[in-house]
């Protein structure tokens, strides 16, 4: 046993005994808890699982984190319809092009430049639990949503129009998550599979139509937004789909131009 010198009061055999185990006792108490290895801190959780990740599990994660930071909410809190497993989502070694193409803040379109693809999805907040009650509550009546049917057979590849289609109030309860909401969502789009008759369209089911095609003439106007606009024949050198940037070429002197479709046969100079 270690104990710091002191002095002793040999007058008092008994008295001086006592004192040094005290004092041994008190000082090796203190070198114990000096001598103790403090707690090693947590360590962090491994950067591995996120490069793990799936492309589908990716694509979704920073959606959220696009959906959370444009409607001022938590990642957490945004919900996704699930994907269709029919659809395959590709790895994009780029960074994800992110954008709400439609009036609704409800549909979601991901792209990728290259591998080029693109993907709908169908998004939403969830809302924040009811505090709990002190007595049971009345049955609340059903929830109902805006959604669009089919009024009659749309095949496949058949370009949308209004009236092939009507809005109507369904019970939210079985409706399908991919449901969309409004006839403005389905502008300039188009049916991939055959759609029958009352069919609650999903946005799986439709894709964005070719508005412009490949080696057709199209008119690009430039300038409207700073008080003028000019009008110029072009031809699209690719296929473009609304809101995409395409390749054109000006039929007169032959520049090469880019351009953003508006609408068929239309797009937006820069």
């Amino acid at each position: 046993m270690l104990c710091r010198p002191f002095s002793v009061n040999f007058r008092h055999p008994l008295t001086g005994v006592l004192a040094m185990l005290a004092a041994c006792l008190v000082y090796g108490q203190a070198w114990a808890q000096a001598g103790k290895v403090p707690p090693a801190p947590p360590v962090a959780p491994s950067a591995t699982a996120a490069a793990n990740a799936s492309p589908k599990d990716k694509m979704l994660m920073q959606v959220r984190q696009w959906v959370a930071q444009n409607q001022n909410t938590e990642p957490a809190k945004v919900e996704i319809a699930p994907i269709d497993p029919r659809v395959n989502v590709l790895e994009c070694p780029q960074a994800l092009l992110i954008d709400l193409p439609f009036a609704s803040r409800e549909s979601v379109r991901v792209r990728c430049a290259q591998p080029a693809w693109q993907i709908y999805l169908q998004v939403q907040k969830s809302a924040a639990a009811a505090p709990a009650a002190v007595s049971a509550p009345a049955a609340a009546p059903p929830v109902n949503r805006t959604t669009v049917i089919t009024r009659h057979l749309i095949q496949r590849g058949t370009q949308l129009q209004p009236g092939m289609l009507e809005e109507v109030s369904r019970p939210t309860q079985g409706l399908d998550a991919q449901a969309v909401s409004s006839l403005q969502d389905l502008l300039y789009g188009e049916a991939t599979r055959d759609l029958p008759a009352g069919q609650v369209v999903r946005s799986s089911d439709i894709r964005r139509a070719v508005l412009v095609k490949q080696g057709q003439s199209a008119l690009m106007s430039v300038g409207q937004d700073k008080g003028f606009q000019i009008t110029v024949r072009v031809e699209a050198l690719q296929d473009g789909r609304m809101g995409e940037q395409i390749r054109l070429k000006n039929t007169e002197s032959g520049r090469l131009l880019t351009g953003t479709v508006t609408g068929p046969n239309a797009v937006k100079g820069f």
